[in-house]
């Protein structure tokens, strides 16, 4: 993992076409501005982990009668 510091107004940039700028730091919280193509996808890592958590518990309540319908369907 790089590292950087970075001041209020400074920015990063990620290969040729994505920056990163501090917007502002104000009581601990740091405000990014993201420039990237529109075919980058952003999203806060919290709610990925959310996503994932939701999905992994989605899977784990399956109801056995709800398996044997899908075998049916499925003809097996």
């Amino acid at each position: 993992m790089l590292v950087l510091a970075r001041k209020a107004d400074e920015s990063i940039v990620i290969g040729d076409d994505i920056i990163i700028k501090v917007i502002s730091i104000d009581k601990g919280v740091v405000k990014l501005g993201i420039d990237a193509p529109k075919h980058v996808s952003i999203v806060r890592n919290e709610l990925l982990e959310n996503v994932k958590e939701l999905n992994i518990a989605a899977c784990k309540v399956v109801k056995p009668d709800t398996i044997s319908l899908l075998r049916k369907l499925l003809g097996r």
